[in-house]
């Protein structure tokens, strides 16, 4: 057992996680482990917090969602090149209103992503097992409007970023690779270590034309909610951050930098969660705010 205040971060985990944290711990530098053990315990306490103010009124929750979720729709567009704001985003989910001279593909994005958002939360409240044909599923619903030709429908030619090294599987390996990954995939388990590798080995496989990156965060963040954790959005300004830990886990084999992001972006949206929760507490509420 690892001999560290981290320690207690990890009950209730499953033992592959544990190995995951070991394994990070044997190949990172020093000052990496102890920030990742800091974030660990940090997460820790904040879960432990946010499990402590469960359950949440309906209407206090529904609320919080659907701020959160046009958030995850906005951002995960946005790093990928959609040039509707945040604002604009809000108002075509909630009112139907479209911006004028913005391209009418980025229109069709929002609404297909934040629609997508609706079905992974409905499927996070269930207990089906996730495989193979949730992942097509999800990119189906990412791309429904936007580009319906390509929804669900593994790609059978060779998938380039512009600008990057990475070099993704044959296009004739995808349906191996995607049954292999969809068996994976039925034995994860809902916590933090497993989400983020189930991001990591769907865009490292790259299967769609289009949309692999928007179907590996909504599958991540089904594994979060899950969980019992709140679904992680990767912002605008995380995008150089988000693209270069991903290029050299694939490039370089090296997941360290790339999980480190992922918990950090864990610990700030569970405190974020926890501050907009408290405020909601009545007066005499005996759960402390987050620090």
């Amino acid at each position: 057992m690892l001999a560290t205040p981290g320690v207690k971060a990890l009950r209730g985990t499953s033992r592959r996680s544990i190995e995951t944290v070991t394994l990070y711990k044997s190949a990172a530098p020093c000052y990496l482990w102890v920030r990742m053990n800091d974030l660990l315990t940090s997460i820790a306490v904040k879960k432990e917090r946010l499990d402590a103010m469960r359950p949440v009124s309906r209407e206090g929750l529904l609320a919080l969602q659907k701020s959160y979720d046009v958030e995850l729709t906005y951002t995960s567009n946005a790093i990928e090149g959609n040039t509707l704001t945040l604002r604009e985003t809000a108002e075509l989910i909630e009112h139907g209103i479209t911006v004028g001279g913005k391209p009418l593909g980025d229109h069709l994005e929002a609404v297909d992503h934040y629609n997508a958002v609706l079905w992974m939360r409905e499927l996070a409240a269930k207990t089906t097992p996730l495989d193979e044909t949730t992942v097509r599923e999800l990119h189906r619903r990412i791309v429904l409007r936007s580009q319906p030709e390509i929804g669900g429908i593994y790609s059978t030619l060779p998938r380039r970023i512009a600008g990057s090294p990475v070099v993704f599987p044959n296009p004739f390996k995808i349906p191996g690779l995607m049954k292999e990954y969809g068996e994976w995939l039925a034995e994860a388990t809902p916590e933090p270590a497993t989400s983020f590798h189930a991001h990591f080995r769907l865009v490292a496989i790259h299967p769609f034309a289009d949309g692999n990156g928007r179907t590996a965060r909504l599958l991540m963040n089904l594994l979060l909610l899950r969980g019992g954790y709140p679904p992680v959005a990767v912002r605008p300004e995380d995008r150089k951050t988000y693209l270069d830990t991903l290029e050299d886990a694939s490039v370089r084999d090296n997941l360290k930098p790339f999980q480190t992001f992922l918990y950090e972006r864990l610990d700030a949206t569970l405190g974020e969660y926890l501050s907009v929760l408290h405020e909601a507490l009545p007066p005499d509420s005996a759960i402390p705010a987050c620090d």
